[in-house]
């Protein structure tokens, strides 16, 4: 994948440490609206470029690395900055492209994990332990993330991959910009203790003063201080949580901040493609995905779109809203496969296609619609069986036939696998037998 902007001054990137049970990312972008700026004015790359306004009392949003060494900061006055760096291009904001730009971030998050915590609009916490079989180690998931963000969105982002929360926002804020920083469980205190105790969560300038005042300078010396010594310093609660983050403990968990509003995945391609018949399965791989994570929320949906990115990066999107809300992926694809068949593209070339449901609501609230004639057991039961047995025996055990590749899957019948329809077939199974209750064809 293209890698664009400035190149990395942090940590060189890449899963050198041992990543094993750093399940906790901080991804965090690299001056964001300014990038976002760079984007629609490529002319300005490697220039120092502020965006701000509001005349003499304005203050910074954002500044280029560039901007940045010469002493300029978010939240800075206009007029400062200016003095600071009278070369720098200032540039007025644009809130709308920010948002939209932040969703297309958040979007890439919620492919990888639902777990997903946003701090802003161009940060957040994500808790990969669901994703480690279907995507890799910690560290492969953030490049993963870092290089879709590049190539999608044309900004970069700064990745810490650790054990908990604060450790993995200290490890971003280390290896920015366009860095990755993985701080394993053993190397914890060996990364925390060199800091300036200012680093520490919830070290304002009067508790940093207060601290130093006591000869207290780095974490490390905060760690090795009596708990009863902090509790005096800085308050009983402030002295006891000091104490704990000083030796990297921190207990708290990934927390979506509200339900999701929708539920979908994409795919960029390697290249891009021109080949209906491979969008169409690269669909129906979407489609699937998108079914399973509804059944495991326990949610239907009721208007399934698709998004297309074509090679110039130009998007569209198109959607239909069902009759009956669904969590069935046979469904999410056919209704999929007949918007992108509605475009007509003619070999247009692709470089990316989504599928999402939106219009979501628990299975619980949602009466069943019967049809007369229709059969006691369908592709819904067909589906969950799937569930059970992905469960028991690992994702992907049980696939359509059309998305099995005989080079990956040799044990499995090349001609079972070679048919270039893409309306989904019946599953098949990869590699060992299905689970019982998963065997047999849908009524």
């Amino acid at each position: 994948m293209s890698r664009k902007g400035p190149p990395p001054s942090g940590p060189p990137s890449g899963p050198a440490a041992d990543d094993t049970d750093c399940t906790i990312l901080h991804v965090d972008m690299d001056a964001f609206y300014a990038m976002v700026e760079l984007r629609r004015r490529p002319e300005l790359r490697g220039k120092p470029v502020i965006v701000g306004g509001g005349g003499s009392r304005g203050v910074v949003l954002s500044a280029t690395y560039e901007a940045r060494a010469f002493g300029v900061r978010s939240a800075m006055p206009v007029m400062r900055a200016r003095r600071l760096c009278p070369q720098a291009t200032m540039v007025a904001p644009d809130a709308p492209a920010y948002a939209q730009s932040s969703r297309g971030v958040m979007e890439v998050f919620r492919s990888v994990t639902p777990l997903v915590e946003p701090l802003s609009l161009d940060e957040a916490f994500l808790d990969v332990s669901g994703a480690r079989r279907r995507l890799g180690r910690p560290a492969a998931i953030a490049e993963l993330i870092r290089g879709r963000i590049a190539d999608e969105q044309g900004i970069t982002c700064s990745v810490g991959v650790a054990t908990t929360k604060f450790i993995a926002k200290l490890a971003s804020a280390r290896c920015k910009p366009d860095g990755l920083l993985v701080i394993p469980a053993g190397g914890v205190v060996g990364f925390l203790h060199p800091l300036p105790v200012g680093a520490l969560p919830g070290v304002g300038e009067r508790t940093e003063g207060q601290l130093l005042r006591l000869g207290l300078k780095t974490v490390g010396d905060i760690a090795n201080t009596p708990v009863g010594t902090l509790r005096r310093a800085a308050g009983a609660a402030a002295g006891s949580q000091l104490h704990a983050l000083a030796w990297g403990h921190d207990l708290r968990g990934v927390v979506p901040h509200e339900p999701d509003k929708s539920i979908g995945a994409e795919e960029t391609f390697a290249t891009d493609v021109d080949d209906p018949d491979l969008v169409r399965r690269e669909l129906l791989r979407l489609a699937e995905r998108t079914a399973t994570r509804l059944r495991a929320t326990g949610q239907l949906g009721r208007t399934v779109s698709i998004k297309v990115r074509f090679a110039d990066f130009t998007t569209i999107t198109r959607a239909r809203t069902l009759d009956v809300p669904t969590d069935v992926g046979r469904q999410v694809y056919d209704t999929a496969r007949s918007l992108f068949d509605g475009l007509e593209l003619q070999r247009v070339r692709l470089r990316l296609v989504g599928v999402r449901v939106d219009g979501l609501l628990p299975v619980v609230t949602a009466a069943e619609q019967l049809l007369l004639g229709s059969p006691e057991r369908g592709w819904r039961e067909a589906e969950q069986a799937v569930d059970r047995a992905a469960l028991r025996f690992g994702a992907d055990v049980v696939r359509p036939a059309v998305l099995i590749d005989p080079d990956v899957d040799p044990d499995v019948d090349p001609r079972r696998s070679s048919g270039r329809s893409s309306r989904g077939g019946s599953p098949a199974v990869s590699g060992m037998r299905a689970a019982p209750e998963a065997a047999g064809p849908p009524r």
